[in-house]
Protein backbone atom coordinates (compact mmCIF):
# COMPACT_ATOMS: atom_id res chain seq x y z
CA UNK A 1 0.00 0.00 0.00
CA UNK A 2 1.50 3.31 -1.02
CA UNK A 3 1.66 6.22 1.36
CA UNK A 4 -0.84 8.82 0.23
CA UNK A 5 -2.83 11.55 1.96
CA UNK A 6 -6.02 9.48 2.07
CA UNK A 7 -4.27 6.35 3.45
CA UNK A 8 -2.64 8.00 6.49
CA UNK A 9 -4.33 7.14 9.77
CA UNK A 10 -3.23 6.84 13.41
CA UNK A 11 -2.18 3.48 14.84
CA UNK A 12 -4.91 1.33 16.33
CA UNK A 13 -5.53 2.20 19.98
CA UNK A 14 -3.46 5.39 19.92
CA UNK A 15 -6.50 7.66 19.81
CA UNK A 16 -8.98 7.41 22.65
CA UNK A 17 -12.60 8.34 22.07
CA UNK A 18 -13.64 11.34 24.13
CA UNK A 19 -16.35 10.70 26.70
CA UNK A 20 -19.39 12.75 25.74
CA UNK A 21 -21.06 14.21 28.79
CA UNK A 22 -24.38 15.94 29.27
CA UNK A 23 -26.28 13.82 26.74
CA UNK A 24 -29.01 12.46 28.98
CA UNK A 25 -29.14 10.30 32.09
CA UNK A 26 -29.05 7.01 30.20
CA UNK A 27 -25.59 7.87 28.87
CA UNK A 28 -24.14 7.54 32.36
CA UNK A 29 -22.97 11.16 32.37
CA UNK A 30 -26.22 13.09 32.55
CA UNK A 31 -27.79 15.63 34.95
CA UNK A 32 -24.67 17.23 36.49
CA UNK A 33 -22.35 15.71 33.88
CA UNK A 34 -19.50 14.93 36.32
CA UNK A 35 -19.34 18.57 37.43
CA UNK A 36 -20.91 18.22 40.84
CA UNK A 37 -23.43 20.75 42.08
CA UNK A 38 -23.09 24.54 42.03
CA UNK A 39 -19.91 26.59 42.06
CA UNK A 40 -17.40 28.10 39.68
CA UNK A 41 -16.17 24.79 38.33
CA UNK A 42 -19.73 23.66 37.60
CA UNK A 43 -20.29 26.62 35.29
CA UNK A 44 -19.13 26.83 31.70
CA UNK A 45 -15.68 28.38 31.41
CA UNK A 46 -15.19 27.98 35.14
CA UNK A 47 -12.07 25.82 35.14
CA UNK A 48 -9.55 28.61 34.53
CA UNK A 49 -8.87 29.11 38.24
CA UNK A 50 -7.91 25.49 38.72
CA UNK A 51 -4.65 25.84 36.79
CA UNK A 52 -3.25 28.22 39.35
CA UNK A 53 -3.92 26.07 42.39
CA UNK A 54 -0.76 25.59 44.40
CA UNK A 55 1.19 27.95 42.16
CA UNK A 56 1.62 30.59 44.86
CA UNK A 57 3.83 28.31 46.96
CA UNK A 58 6.01 27.53 43.96
CA UNK A 59 6.27 31.22 43.12
CA UNK A 60 7.33 32.06 46.66
CA UNK A 61 10.24 29.61 46.39
CA UNK A 62 11.67 31.40 43.33
CA UNK A 63 14.41 33.80 44.50
CA UNK A 64 13.86 37.49 43.98
CA UNK A 65 15.85 39.04 41.17
CA UNK A 66 15.15 42.74 41.37
CA UNK A 67 17.01 45.27 39.32
CA UNK A 68 19.59 44.62 36.65
CA UNK A 69 22.05 41.74 36.87
CA UNK A 70 24.74 41.64 34.24
CA UNK A 71 25.45 38.29 32.63
CA UNK A 72 29.08 39.38 32.25
CA UNK A 73 31.02 38.62 35.42
CA UNK A 74 34.21 40.69 35.58
CA UNK A 75 37.49 38.87 36.11
CA UNK A 76 39.24 39.22 39.45
CA UNK A 77 42.39 41.28 39.05
CA UNK A 78 45.65 40.80 40.88
CA UNK A 79 48.79 42.89 40.50
CA UNK A 80 52.41 41.80 40.11
CA UNK A 81 53.27 43.63 43.34
CA UNK A 82 50.92 41.28 45.24
CA UNK A 83 52.49 38.26 43.52
CA UNK A 84 55.93 39.61 44.49
CA UNK A 85 54.96 39.60 48.17
CA UNK A 86 52.91 36.40 48.32
CA UNK A 87 54.87 33.99 46.08
CA UNK A 88 58.34 32.43 46.26
CA UNK A 89 60.84 31.36 43.59
CA UNK A 90 59.45 28.88 41.01
CA UNK A 91 55.93 29.04 42.46
CA UNK A 92 53.02 28.02 40.22
CA UNK A 93 50.38 30.74 39.97
CA UNK A 94 46.89 29.57 38.95
CA UNK A 95 43.35 30.47 40.04
CA UNK A 96 43.35 27.47 42.40
CA UNK A 97 46.64 28.40 44.09
CA UNK A 98 45.58 32.04 44.38
CA UNK A 99 42.34 30.89 46.04
CA UNK A 100 44.30 28.71 48.48
CA UNK A 101 46.46 31.71 49.40
CA UNK A 102 43.25 33.78 49.81
CA UNK A 103 44.32 36.31 47.21
CA UNK A 104 41.07 35.90 45.26
CA UNK A 105 37.54 35.09 46.35
CA UNK A 106 36.59 32.45 43.78
CA UNK A 107 38.68 30.31 41.45
CA UNK A 108 35.89 29.74 38.91
CA UNK A 109 35.43 33.39 37.90
CA UNK A 110 38.79 33.82 36.19
CA UNK A 111 41.81 35.91 37.10
CA UNK A 112 43.67 38.66 35.27
CA UNK A 113 47.19 39.57 36.28
CA UNK A 114 48.04 43.21 35.64
CA UNK A 115 51.46 44.89 35.58
CA UNK A 116 51.25 47.10 38.65
CA UNK A 117 54.61 46.90 40.39
CA UNK A 118 57.49 44.58 39.50
CA UNK A 119 58.41 40.93 39.90
CA UNK A 120 61.96 39.90 40.84
CA UNK A 121 61.68 36.11 41.05
CA UNK A 122 60.54 33.50 38.52
CA UNK A 123 57.00 32.13 38.66
CA UNK A 124 54.97 29.91 36.33
CA UNK A 125 51.55 31.34 35.49
CA UNK A 126 48.77 28.97 34.36
CA UNK A 127 45.11 29.51 33.37
CA UNK A 128 45.18 33.27 33.95
CA UNK A 129 44.61 36.23 31.68
CA UNK A 130 47.52 38.67 31.60
CA UNK A 131 48.19 42.14 30.30
CA UNK A 132 50.95 42.43 27.66
CA UNK A 133 53.21 44.30 30.05
CA UNK A 134 52.67 41.66 32.77
CA UNK A 135 53.78 38.93 30.35
CA UNK A 136 56.99 40.80 29.51
CA UNK A 137 57.77 41.49 33.19
CA UNK A 138 57.19 37.84 34.19
CA UNK A 139 59.41 36.58 31.36
CA UNK A 140 62.07 39.20 32.17
CA UNK A 141 62.16 37.88 35.77
CA UNK A 142 62.81 34.36 34.41
CA UNK A 143 59.27 33.06 34.76
CA UNK A 144 57.02 31.56 32.13
CA UNK A 145 53.40 31.86 31.07
CA UNK A 146 51.43 28.73 30.12
CA UNK A 147 48.17 29.37 28.26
Amino acid sequence: MTLQAHTIHPAQGSKRKTKRVGRGNSSGKGTYSARGLKGQRARSGGKAGGQRRGFKKALQKVPKSRGFHSAFVPKQTISLSVLEKKTVLNDVVSPQTLKEKRLIARADRGVKIVATGTLTHAVTVRDCLLSKKAITLIEKAGGKVVF
